[in-house]
């Protein structure tokens, strides 16, 4: 299995034992390679959900730029209930997996078409 495989079914294994999500593995990979090089690096690959401006970011270049969704208090929300599905008390939040749910969470999978 290469890299990108091993990291994938790490992110399938978080979303079913700590976030009680069965994964679309379709989807999920597609994510992954989505997120590009970010998902290799140990501090880009996984979101500071305690930092605001990490936090702004997710929105702003995942959710409005890549979704294509309107700014709006609702996007926030979105986020901080994946965070919260994650965990709080979890320290590795994975992007490809908070992503992963939001994209679910917005109903824009057809953006991975």
């Amino acid at each position: 299995m290469s890299k990108r495989d091993d990291l994938i079914a790490q992110y399938a294994d978080d979303l079913k034992n700590k976030c009680g999500i069965s994964a679309d593995m379709d989807l999920l990979t597609k994510v992954t390679i989505g997120c590009g090089p970010a998902v290799y690096n140990a501090d880009s690959s996984t979101v500071a959900a305690t930092q605001e401006h990490e936090l702004e970011t997710v929105k702003n270049n995942f959710l409005i730029k890549k979704l294509g969704l309107s700014d709006g208090p609702e996007l926030m929300e979105a986020i901080n209930k994946a965070i919260e599905t994650y965990g709080k008390s979890e320290r590795n939040k994975y992007r490809a997996v908070v992503y992963y749910m939001l994209t679910k969470h917005f109903g824009k999978e057809s953006i991975y078409g």
